[in-house]
């Protein structure tokens, strides 16, 4: 029952993840952002479809509305003020990866999680959640570059 609701949780947030990584890959699109956004974006829909390959492993049903929820909240986010009255700004770039890092940054924790647990549950055997944390961790650390060189670029603006 709790790795249930654990991974659906997950499955909340990787909803929210993906999302947010298209919206961002979509808005970067052409500039020095957009190669790694993009593949990110592929990467997060695959750990995504992965975490419900896990769940249909263990016969964790979908909890829907977790699901709508996450969905709906990233689409909310986009109302959240930028500096600018309409558009795309620095600071949306800079906000939307810092919002990646956390959900990635949560992606890890759980592969680590179910790295644990993988001897208690021999379904889940199949399944490399060393190599998906791996992944997770190299997306952090871009994802960190991506951010820092954002930041650098929105703030110097400013002055």
């Amino acid at each position: 029952m709790l790795l249930s609701i654990y991974l659906n949780d997950h499955l909340a947030g990787a909803t929210l993840g993906r999302e947010l990584s298209r919206r961002a890959a979509g808005s970067n699109r052409g500039s020095s952002y957009g190669p790694f956004l993009e593949n990110l974006a592929r990467e997060v829909h695959e750990d995504r479809e992965t975490l419900l390959e896990v769940m249909r492993t263990l016969d964790v049903g979908v909890d829907r509305l977790k699901v709508a929820g996450a969905w709906g909240a990233e689409k909310l986010g986009r109302l959240k003020p930028n500096g600018r009255l309409t558009g795309y700004s620095p600071l949306s770039r800079v906000v939307e990866l810092e919002g990646l890092t956390l959900g990635v940054r949560g992606k890890l924790a759980m592969w680590r999680a179910l790295e644990l647990v993988q001897s208690e549950h021999p379904a889940l055997h199949g399944f490399d959640f060393a190599a998906l944390a791996a992944r997770a961790e190299r997306q952090q650390e871009g994802l960190e570059e991506q951010r820092r060189a954002a930041c650098a670029e929105a703030f110097r603006a400013e002055s």
